[in-house]
């Protein structure tokens, strides 16, 4: 995002937690805060104030979110800057186990929180409301993003075949997560803070691929067996919160964005990854972990069979 604005001609400043994280961003012709959102969250506040507008893209846990967004909203309220939220598909995810569901959501369209995501469907609803008291706030709701350097349900295929020898999915892996590229996800935020509305809810999507297909994809590309896995199997590979990743469903549709943004996705097919060396290597020996084994069937028995890595 900060890499993308600054080549459209903004002065982007991004907050650096470290003295590396900020070497990088320097290096890179981005400014630099010094701050985080816990102790120096002063810091944060302060470079809010001197800024256009505010993108908050933090991974922060529930209650970090809620303060920091709360306190952004005093900060900006009363000005004309503008602060954008990013959240993400995941508030309205189904747990359909791997089945499949028909449901599908505009940014209109109501919906039962997922309950993991109930913080940050309060967050959204706080930086809408912030716009009725004259904040020009917005929030972009974008589905999977893929492109380089990806975490998300490709690469996640691709260690599994490193933790059990085939390409894995949940049940009957007939669930479906909307995608979109890294490159249209940013180009959504340019188009929001040059014309969204306030209180704008903006969703960003471009296709979606049920997960048995992607890992029908990967076995081919590696010349290994598909496997289904149960929830209780699934945990063992992803862990707790990838295994519920894997088998939920998070469908939607952008009507506003493209309605309202003229906002059309350039990259419709997450599959084109498929064959990267980035996430062959995810399926091999270096990627592994002598934490777990699942023993499947067919499999090499001269295979290693031990744990994927863990994702940060």
């Amino acid at each position: 995002m900060a890499r993308h604005l600054s080549a459209e001609g903004h002065a982007v400043t991004g907050l650096a937690r470290t003295r590396s994280a900020a070497a990088t961003l320097d290096s890179q012709g981005i400014s630099s805060v010094a701050g985080d959102l816990d102790e120096h969250r002063d810091t944060v506040m302060e470079a809010a104030r001197t800024a256009d507008a505010v993108i908050y893209a933090a991974q922060a846990g529930p209650e970090q979110e809620t303060a920091t967004v709360r306190d952004l909203i005093h900060t900006l309220t009363g000005t004309p800057k503008t602060l954008v939220f990013l959240s993400g598909n995941g508030v309205l995810a189904q747990r359909t186990a791997g089945a499949w569901s028909p449901d599908v959501f505009s940014e209109d369209d109501p919906f039962a929180p997922e309950p993991l995501a109930a913080h940050r469907k309060a967050a959204e609803d706080t930086v809408m409301a912030a716009s009725r008291n004259g904040l020009r706030s917005m929030v972009v709701r974008p589905g999977l993003i893929w492109g380089p350097g990806d975490h998300g349900h490709v690469s996640r295929v691709y260690r599994s075949v490193a933790a059990t020898g085939a390409a894995c999915y949940i049940g009957e892996g007939l669930n479906t997560y909307s995608h979109v590229h890294i490159d249209d996800v940013t180009r959504l935020f340019s188009l929001a803070l040059d014309r969204g509305r306030h209180g704008g809810l903006y969703h960003a999507v471009a296709g979606e691929i049920p997960t048995r297909w992607i890992a029908e994809r990967v076995a081919a590309d590696l010349g290994v067996e598909t496997h289904s896995l149960t929830p209780e199997e699934a945990t063992g590979v992803w862990g707790e919160f990838g295994a519920l990743i894997m088998s939920v469903s998070a469908r939607i549709r952008a009507v506003r964005a493209q309605r309202d943004l003229g906002w059309r996705p350039r990259h419709t097919d997450m599959l084109t990854m498929i064959g990267e060396e980035r996430l062959r290597r995810l399926a091999g020996p270096s990627a592994l972990l002598p934490s777990y084994a699942l023993r499947l069937t067919p499999v090499d028995p001269s295979s290693s069979m031990k744990g994927p890595r863990h994702e940060q």
